[in-house]
């Protein structure tokens, strides 16, 4: 049961990481010089609301499975999850939140370009553990 739930956080987060890399991130050039700073708050204050449950979930749904692998899963694979999820909240912590700090006062194409190149990897990363969830759950069947 624990599997089915973690996936589906994954998959959700996957979901959520791809509307953000293509179409949100690539939109944040558009919104204008003088509505910037109220519109990065909101944004900052909305996206945490949302990602910030489903990753905590994820994150300790996937250490109880490293910890606790159902019985046809090699254990080598939970514990590259739990890897995967810890890669995630390295970029998030050390590259897309600081960035987002520091685009709070104005917007700078620079700073932005940054943010969607830096979060390719952040968001192959979900990728990869959304089709290893696809694997374990094919275990399961």
């Amino acid at each position: 049961m624990l599997l089915l739930v973690h996936a589906a956080l994954t998959f959700m987060l996957v979901g959520l990481i791809l509307t953000v890399q293509l179409v949100h991130y690539p939109l944040f050039a558009r919104v204008g010089a003088t509505t910037w700073p109220a519109y990065e708050r909101e944004h900052q204050n909305r996206i945490t609301f949302l990602v910030g449950p489903l990753m905590l979930a994820e994150l300790l749904s996937a250490g109880w499975l490293a910890l606790h692998p159902p019985p046809p899963l090699p254990s080598w694979s939970v514990w590259l999850g739990l890897a995967l999820t810890l890669l995630i909240w390295l970029s998030t912590a050390l590259v897309q939140s600081p960035l987002h700090g520091r685009l709070s006062a104005a917007f700078d194409a620079r700073l932005h370009r940054q943010l969607v190149v830096g979060n390719w990897f952040r968001t192959l990363v979900w990728l990869l553990r959304g089709g290893l969830c696809l694997w374990w759950l094919t275990l399961l069947l």
